[in-house]
């Protein structure tokens, strides 16, 4: 088995939320991502300094794996989009979390990913009706963590 590199010495996801904490528990939390451009964009965050998923134990893998897909169901239901983007990168962040990003084929780097080049700007209204369903949205995953136990 390969030597897994050693993790910076700090990490933002250590030293911080990564969002606005929407639910937690002892093993990991969820997010909602300040970000104009894409409302209800979520990240699910594991509480473990851990780089992969397989640095974790089964169990922890299932259940995580298991809050992403909640989050994702919920986003579907409470934003409506044509599709929703799961990303765990860990490029420039070491540190194990997944981004849940709802899409939209109007949005501002749609059929890009978020962190590719914008295609266009976005209506005002548009994001604004988006922003309107968040409040829903982070109900909806308060809920997430009691179900997944």
């Amino acid at each position: 088995m390969a030597e897994t590199p050693a993790l910076p010495a700090t990490c933002p996801l250590c030293d911080g939320d990564g969002g606005r904490v929407v639910a937690r528990d002892a093993a990991l939390r969820i997010v909602l991502v300040d970000d104009d451009d894409y409302p209800g964009f979520a990240r699910v965050v594991c509480n473990a300094h851990v780089a992969e998923m397989s640095d974790l134990d089964a169990a922890h893998r299932d259940r995580l794996m298991a809050v992403v897909c909640a989050v994702e169901r919920a986003q579907r239901a409470v934003m409506r989009p044509q599709k929703v983007n799961v990303a765990s990168l860990g490029n420039v962040v070491p540190h194990l979390h997944w981004h849940v990003i709802p899409r939209y084929a109007d949005d501002a780097h749609f059929p890009q990913p978020i962190w590719g080049t914008r295609q266009r700007d976005v209506d005002r209204a548009v994001l604004d009706a988006r922003r309107a369903r968040v409040p829903a949205l982070a109900a909806a995953l308060q809920e997430i963590l009691r179900e997944t136990r």
